[in-house]
């Protein structure tokens, strides 16, 4: 007789199959650990901006909540979650603020977050169009822009390229 091991029934070549529940709950385990790994600021950010005249930022998801900051109309602001008509978001700063959801609408407008280069073309050596301290507004005028580049506006100037890493908002 052979020292060969009969392999149990159910086995294939004396390996154990796992069952479909195992399968899914290793499935859900990995979603979990990556979210753990890959916190929120890893994922691909949603912006919203302020369509009214002037957003009103509070503390609290509340008319009663204490009202912390004004502002204008065109401001992108990250989304952190919602709540019953009213939106958590983040602003440039860094601020984790609350907003009404009727006070926002579609990103249009990205806010330099450096001193940013506004350029003919998109390139980096490309000729300089204006330069636009931190905070200032930039209307994006279309999507046809390279990866890495925006195709942006200064009011009362002419359209060019900004560098994505030099603005927020987008």
């Amino acid at each position: 007789m052979s020292a060969r091991r009969q392999a149990a029934p159910g086995r294939a070549g004396g390996r154990r199959r796992r069952s479909p529940i195992v399968v899914g709950l290793a499935a859900f385990v990995a979603i979990v650990l990556a979210q753990a790994v890959f916190p929120q600021w890893a994922r691909a950010a949603e912006f919203r901006e302020v369509t009214s005249a002037a957003g009103v930022l509070y503390d609290g998801p509340s008319e009663h909540a204490r009202r912390l900051f004004l502002v204008p109309r065109g401001t992108p602001l990250e989304l952190v979650s919602s709540v019953a008509g009213w939106v958590k978001v983040r602003d440039l700063s860094g601020d984790v603020l609350w907003i009404e959801r009727g006070e926002l609408g579609a990103a249009r407008h990205v806010i330099a977050s450096t001193l940013a280069a506004v350029r003919r073309v998109p390139q980096r050596n490309a000729e300089l169009l204006l330069q636009v301290e931190r905070g200032v507004l930039l209307e994006v005028v279309d999507d046809e822009a390279p990866a890495g580049w925006l195709h942006v506006r200064y009011p009362g100037a002419a359209a060019g390229y900004v560098e994505a890493i030099e603005v927020w908002g987008r």
